[in-house]
């Protein structure tokens, strides 16, 4: 029975299931993991491995750490005498560069959540929330030198749940990442690889998001714009605004039936609510500055001053 010899290039949790399948695969034999070097994490700030790392350690399979694997020339003069016959690279990290693409004899390939050329880039869970999208899915495309724009060789579609969030999705995307790699394996194994030139004139880009991707401008977006936001940064980034001048995390919010001034607040019988473009919002759970995440009642119940909502 053939065996396929496969490197695979991964960083944080997400990356296990299917780093998991490939190291259990009876047509693969997984020569190394590539990762990028433990970093300071937690309280005391130790040195942490990443999730992959800590995968490769336990099953005894060969790793390798680095900052960019392209400038590691004795690594990479190692990995072209394991004559390989592809790359898995899933949320890595690092790009590669010329000799990384070409040293397999199938060359890499990169697992994305998305369904390309959607959303091409970092974040491409956040942005399918963000913009209420009712599905997503998993692509494998066939590494290039330009970002995420390689020939597709496989891709299967996810629903979206209504309220689904961002860490949820998440969640359920690694495993889909795993099942699209089993499912690629069938066409490997059977040698029915196709490759289908993604539409350029499809292209759109989700990139990395920051912390101040989360401020919520609620004069000048709608209340649908709004809940989109805040289930697509939940858990990373969070979404916030000011209250009173105090920066104010907003864990949950839904529609409500009230009316105000779009950017305006108040207290409706115990419900923060907040005006949008279109119409307004209760803030339904949140964290003040320095305090414990509560409900909008609890909140209201300790505020004596008028509530003024901000941007800063």
């Amino acid at each position: 029975m053939k065996k396929f010899r496969v490197a695979f290039c991964g960083t944080p949790d997400f990356s296990v299931p299917t780093l998991d399948l490939l190291a259990n695969h009876p047509h693969i034999d997984l020569r190394f993991v590539i990762s990028m070097p433990d970093r300071p994490a937690g309280r005391g700030m130790e040195l942490k491995s990443p999730e992959v790392i800590d995968y490769a350690k336990a099953k005894k399979i060969p790793f390798f750490q680095t900052e960019n694997i392209n400038k590691e020339t004795d690594f990479l003069a190692k990995l072209k005498n394991e004559n390989l016959d592809f790359f898995v690279v899933l949320a890595f990290a690092q790009f590669l560069g010329s000799e990384m693409l070409t040293m397999g004899k199938l060359g890499c390939f990169n697992i994305h959540t998305s369904i390309l050329p959607k959303y091409r880039g970092a974040a491409p869970i956040q942005y399918a929330l963000m913009n209420g999208d009712q599905e997503t899915g998993v692509s494998i495309q066939k590494m290039v030198k330009k970002m995420d724009a390689g020939d597709l060789v496989h891709f299967h579609t996810v629903s979206i749940a209504p309220t689904e969030n961002g860490g949820q999705l998440y969640t359920r995307l690694k495993y889909q990442a795993a099942l699209a790699m089993n499912d690629f394996m069938v066409k490997i194994i059977d040698n029915k690889i196709e490759y289908t030139p993604q539409d350029e004139s499809q292209i759109s880009f989700a990139p990395t998001l920051k912390k101040e991707d989360g401020l919520l401008k609620f004069a000048t977006k709608s209340t649908s714009e709004i809940l989109n936001l805040i289930r697509a940064l939940d858990p990373w980034p969070g979404t916030y605004c000011f209250l009173n001048g105090k920066r104010l995390k907003i864990l949950m919010a839904e529609s409500y039936h009230g009316k105000i001034s779009p950017g305006k607040a108040k207290n409706d019988m115990g419900s923060l609510i907040v005006g949008c473009s279109d119409g307004c919002l209760r803030l339904t759970e949140i964290q003040l500055e320095g305090k414990k995440a509560c409900s909008d009642k609890e909140l209201l119940n300790g505020l004596k001053s008028e509530i003024i909502i901000s941007e800063s």
